[in-house]
């Protein structure tokens, strides 16, 4: 497709811009206790931003899911208050990035490179596997973020970082091809599915749902490496 160097700067400026935004919030937020969920989110957009630009074999797939994230955010939004502008302004600047960088072409600066699919032994189906699991990554993990660091009793708050440390070293170790790291993302969606569901059953708030939604996901980002691991025990 055409012009892929174009969309590739035009959705790395959104990553970017959002970065900045949520890094002024953390800064200027009138609540002490939010101001780690804004530094934590600033983080995620920058490393979109960054990896993007660095042309990481990864970069692509998870900028794809931190822009699903954010057309997610968007779209609850729409649905409690309703179509204001600030919320079509976010949800149509997370699907102009989605956008711009799906497609065969775009793949080609990233994980398109033969490089790292030689390193890693890797073919199509493998390849494949591998992206839609980063990308449910990168969905799940600013809802881990804003999760682990939102205000919340000791016992809580313990299970919250644990879930953020699992689900961001698990990503790393995921986009290396370490086994250790499916397991950790697994854990973490767990952890979320468990802590998200005692939420929902306790208050009936339907936000409870959302991180539900990241621990379904990160169990689907884990999912599709079970039957290769086992498969490969069976033949040790």
């Amino acid at each position: 497709m055409k012009f892929a160097g174009e969309r590739r700067a035009l959705a790395a400026v959104v990553f970017i811009f959002y970065a900045i935004a949520y890094l002024g919030l953390a800064l200027s937020a009138l609540q002490p206790t939010l101001g780690p969920s804004f530094y934590a989110l600033g983080g995620v957009y920058g490393l979109a931003f960054f990896s993007l630009v660095a042309g990481y074999f990864w970069a692509r797939w998870f900028a794809i899911g931190v822009g699903i994230y954010g057309i997610i955010v968007g779209a609850l939004a729409m649905w409690q208050i309703g179509a204001e502008p600030l919320v079509l302004f976010i949800g149509g600047t997370h699907l102009a990035a989605v956008v711009m960088l799906w497609g065969e072409g775009m793949s080609t600066s990233f994980d398109g490179k033969l490089a790292w699919r030689e390193k890693f032994h890797m073919d199509e189906n493998a390849v494949q596997r591998l992206g839609r699991s980063v990308i449910r990554a990168g969905v799940s993990l600013p809802i881990v973020l804003l999760y682990a660091l939102a205000p919340k009793q000791p016992a809580e708050a313990v299970a919250g970082a644990a879930a953020f440390l699992l689900a961001g070293f698990g990503l790393r170790a995921l986009v290396q091809m370490k086994t250790w790291g499916v397991i950790a993302l697994g854990a973490s969606g767990a952890l979320m599915l468990t802590m998200g569901a005692s939420h929902v059953f306790a208050s009936g708030h339907n936000w409870a749902l959302f991180p539900m939604l990241s621990g379904a996901l990160l169990l689907s980002a884990a999912a599709p490496f079970v039957t290769p691991m086992l498969r490969f025990v069976r033949t040790v």
